[in-house]
């Protein structure tokens, strides 16, 4: 009788933290998709794809550290002066605060709408609606 060797999976007897990162989760096709798009504040048309790094335990986003992008589905339009705003306003969540808007679930809802621009574009129209009758 020859003996058999058992091979064992690399994760057998794993000792990794519990708090281990998962993958970051790409979607280019939905990137595309939101720079075909008009900005989400102002209707600009071109808008960059801005992550949104602030956590939302309510959604199910977790914070991101500076060292690490968001999943792409925590993406929204926004058109370049709004973007370099949002980068320079120091607290996220402020910046999306002065403009009265749920940037978690816009996002959520746009990736929910990825290629077809019509439901999309009426998501963010709605949006802006909102922001005029705030000023």
């Amino acid at each position: 009788m020859t003996a058999q060797r058992i091979v064992r999976p690399l994760t057998a007897f794993s000792v990794a933290s519990a708090k281990q990162r998962r993958p970051r989760q790409e979607d280019k096709d939905h990137l595309a998709f939101l720079r075909k798009l008009h900005c989400c504040l102002c209707g600009a048309p071109g808008p960059d794809a801005a992550h949104i790094r602030a956590a939302s335990p309510v959604h199910g986003k977790q914070e991101s550290g500076l060292q690490r992008k968001p999943d792409d589905k925590w993406v929204l339009p926004v058109c370049r002066r709004h973007h370099d705003e949002q980068h320079a306003a120091g607290n996220e969540l402020l910046f999306w605060a002065k403009y009265g808007i749920d940037p978690f679930g816009i996002a959520l809802s746009l990736y929910a709408a990825t290629g077809d621009e019509e439901i999309a574009e009426s998501i963010l129209q709605s949006n802006r609606m909102h922001l005029k009758e705030r000023t």
